[in-house]
Order: structure tokens, then C-alpha cells, then sequence
């Protein structure tokens, strides 16, 4: 005798059937478009022209975005089939099926929307309780562009195959003015051949004036850095009647390198260093984590491979955000972000620097770890007193926070979320991108810290 429930998969429905009944009461899905319906979409509705067939409306593609990406599931087609075949995104979608042209269409159009969605986002998180501005880390992470690194060309290659195009245009002119065309191979084209060379010269040439062009503005971001330590060890030397200790700087190479490169496919990524050895085409993200809530508050993305430059446009992007979100009043930052004009720059904006002056020790002693405060400078300087404070036991256990805040947020965005790659190509595109996963984990953080609750 069996005891298993039956199985029916023919009989209908007898009242029309609400995606609303099939999905829990605490739900995500639920959450984001609560959260997507209190935001103020207008401009984008405006945006409609209004002629034509009926579009959806920008606060559904939202909610599909922002679910989308808060679950993993970054590709338009695969959101457009989600919406069949998820009763989640059936209740987002409120059971319409956007095709997936359209979902890519309305991402790429509002991309520059969504940085004013990502802060009324931190407004409503403030409303509700969840955001307090007190300390922030600032940290980065390489994301993978959507190019090869393979398909970048160096500036010495470029020369190679440019010099080897010519003797090949050089040839086939040769050919073409012989009066004998017997050596001409069968099937060859001349003109063909002459076209697809001259089109792949012309693509050459551009890329290394763009590779020139980078390298001028390298030299003379490097050029006034030169200066300034030149500057720099001549007031020294000025103070104390001593020169300098070590070698002065070198100063910067003019033109570009052999080793300079361009991606043929997005040309605006970078190759970077990437975490457990090697390069790769990247984009540098940057994230600014409230400390408690591990909610984003400021995201952006640079295609400087360090973090060192990073630090004062941070600061503009905190500083940018509405009164009522406030300002924070300790920032955490690990070494690759120290210099004495970014502890500087962090006063300046009145937040205190904790900003790690060396590399850590993984395991220091009892001693070190429990050794007494030092005694605090006469009339320090801003990085002599950044560095006492790191020394308190005050210090040590504030800045002990920097690795429990951003870093598991960038964790969960890259192996629970899944985001290990932007889709989108372009300095303000990524940019775009990167607000959007931001401020999808920032919705998603909400609701785990709502069920908290």
C-alpha cells in the first residue's frame, strides 16, 4: 500500500491564481519592491515620451534590476527568463515578462539615475533606524572588466605589427603594379587584401596615439609628483642644515613605455594585480561601509591600480551626501591608503584618520598586544597623531573594525552574490554598474537587518 501524495498536474485552477499567495510574507522579493516603491522615480518617468505601445513602468524594470543583481542573477536574458521561471521575480515582474532588449535598454539609459536612487536608498535606511554615520571603511577591490586581457596590445607590439603591415601593403602594391600576375596566388584579392590592411593599419594608429595620449598625462601627473618631493627634501634640507638621507627621486621617463598597453575591447579597463598572483583586466571599485549596518554609503570606480589616490575623492563622494544622512567621524583605511596628504585631507573634512602607517603582523606578541598607551606628542603633527592614537588601546580596537567592514561586504558581493565581473564596458558605465550593486546590497543588508528586528 502506498502513502504518497498525489500527483496532479492537470486540474485547474478554480479562481485565478495571485503570485502574491505563493510567496512568503518575509521575502526578499517583497522587501525590494516595498523599498523600490518609496523611492521617487519621477525623472525617469518623465523621460517616457508617452507615443507608441505601453511601457512598462521604470519602478517594475527597477525591481527586476535590483532583485536581479541582490540574488545574483546579473544577465538580461537570464532576468528575462527568471520571470517565467521564478515565482520571486514573477511577483517583482507582477507576472508581466519584459523582454530582455528592453531590460538592457532601460539599464544602460538610467544608469546615471541610479546614483541619486542609491542615496535616497541610504535615506530611507536612516528613516528606518539602520544607518548611523559614526565610523566608515574605505576600502577597494579589483572587479573584472568585460574585456580579455588577452586582447589588450602594447605599444611595442602595436609597432611590430604596424612595421609588418606596411612591408605586407608595400608587396601587394608591388604585385598589383607588375605587369605578370602569375605570382599573384589563386583566390587572392588584391584590393581585398590592400583594404583589410589598410583598415587594420588605421585601427593600429589609433591605438597607439590613445597609448601616447595616456602616456603625456602620466608624465605630468608624475613630473609635478617629482617636484613636490624635490620640493620637499630642499625645505628639509632647508630646516635642518643636513641633506637628506637616501638617493632623490628619479625623475620621470617622457613617452610611453614599451610595456604600455590598450584593451581593443573595452580600452578605458585596466590591467591590475589581482588577488593570489597574476594580472588581469580590471576596474579598481571603491566602497566606503558604515561600521555596524556594513551599508555602502559611498562607491566608486577608478582604473588606478593603487589605492593611495584614492582617498580625497572618497571623501568628496561623503561629502556630497545629504545633511540628513550626515557625515561620518572616524575613517578606517589599511596601508594602501596612507600618505600624510590624505591624513591631511581626512582633517581637513573634520573626520579622524585611522589609517594603518605599515604593513600589519598577522600574529604579534602578549606584549605588543597588551602593552600600555604611549605617551601622547608635544604639538604633533596630523600623521604623528594618527599614529600615537593607532597605538592606544583605544586605537587598536577601533581599527580592529576595518576588517570586519568592508571586506566582508565585497566578500558576499563576489561569492554570495556573485558579482565577480562588470557587464557593461566604459569608465561611466562600470561606474553606473557599480552603484547598482551597491545599492542592491545595500537593499538586500536591509532586509537581513529588518528580520533582525
Amino acid at each position: 500500500m502506498s502513502n504518497f501524495r498525489p500527483i496532479d498536474r492537470d486540474t485547474g485552477f478554480l479562481l485565478p491564481p495571485s503570485v502574491d499567495e505563493w510567496l512568503p510574507e518575509r521575502h526578499l522579493a517583497r522587501f525590494v519592491v516595498e523599498v523600490i516603491e518609496g523611492l521617487d522615480v519621477s525623472a525617469m518617468s518623465k523621460s517616457y515620451r508617452g507615443a507608441g505601445s505601453s511601457s512598462y513602468h521604470p519602478s517594475l524594470l527597477l525591481g527586476i534590476l535590483v532583485y536581479g543583481y541582490a540574488t545574483g542573477v546579473f544577465s538580461s536574458r537570464k532576468l528575462e527568463r527568471a520571470t517565467y521561471d521564478s515565482v520571486a521575480f514573477r511577483f517583482v515582474a507582477a507576472n508581466e515578462h519584459p523582454d530582455h532588449d528592453t531590460i538592457a535598454a532601460f539599464r544602460r539609459r538610467f544608469l546615471k539615475d541610479i546614483e541619486g536612487l542609491f542615496v535616497q536608498v541610504l535615506l530611507l535606511a536612516r528613516e528606518m533606524g539602520m544607518l548611523k554615520m559614526g565610523t566608515v571603511g574605505l576600502d577597494g577591490t579589483k572587479v573584472h572588466a568585460n574585456a580579455s586581457r588577452h586582447s589588450a596590445l602594447s605599444y611595442e607590439h602595436a609597432g611590430k605589427i604596424e612595421a609588418q603591415l606596411k612591408s605586407e601593403v608595400a608587396d601587394l602594391m608591388a604585385k598589383a603594379e607588375a605587369a605578370d600576375q602569375a605570382d599573384v596566388p589563386d583566390g587572392m584579392s588584391i584590393p581585398v587584401e590592400l583594404a583589410r590592411r589598410e583598415e587594420r593599419l588605421a585601427k593600429i594608429a589609433e591605438a597607439r596615439a590613445k597609448i601616447e595620449a595616456r602616456a603625456r598625462e602620466r608624465f605630468e601627473r608624475e613630473r609635478a609628483e617629482h617636484e613636490a618631493r624635490m620640493a620637499a627634501r630642499a625645505a628639509k634640507t632647508a630646516a635642518t642644515g643636513k641633506k637628506p638621507g637616501g638617493k632623490p627621486p628619479e625623475p620621470p621617463t617622457e613617452g610611453p613605455l614599451p610595456s604600455d598597453q590598450i584593451n581593443l575591447t573595452d580600452e578605458e579597463s585596466r590591467i591590475m594585480p589581482i588577488a593570489g598572483g597574476g594580472f588581469d583586466q580590471c576596474y579598481n571599485a571603491q566602497a566606503a561601509v558604515a561600521a555596524g549596518s556594513l551599508l555602502v554609503v559611498a562607491a566608486k570606480v577608478v582604473q588606478a591600480p593603487t589605492d593611495k589616490q584614492q582617498l580625497e575623492p572618497m571623501l568628496g563622494v561623503l561629502k556630497d551626501l545629504p545633511d540628513a544622512i550626515g557625515q561620518p567621524d572616524t575613517l578606517l583605511a589599511d596601508n594602501g591608503y596612507f600618505s600624510a596628504a590624505n591624513v591631511a585631507a581626512c582633517a581637513a573634512a573634520g573626520i579622524e584618520p585611522l589609517i594603518a602607517t605599515g604593513r600589519e603582523v598577522h600574529h604579534p606578541s602578549l606584549d605588543e598586544r597588551f602593552a600600555a598607551a604611549p605617551s601622547a606628542p608635544v604639538d604633533p603633527t596630523p600623521v604623528e597623531a594618527m599614529t600615537h592614537r593607532l597605538r592606544t588601546p583605544e586605537g587598536k580596537k577601533l581599527y580592529a573594525l576595518r576588517k570586519q567592514t568592508p571586506e566582508p561586504v565585497f566578500g558576499i558581493i563576489k561569492s554570495v552574490m556573485g558579482f565577480r565581473q562588470f557587464g557593461l564596458r566604459g569608465i561611466d558605465n562600470v561606474q553606473g554598474e557599480w552603484n547598482l550593486v551597491t545599492m542592491a546590497w545595500n537593499v538586500k543588508r536591509m532586509f537581513a537587518l529588518n528580520l533582525a528586528t
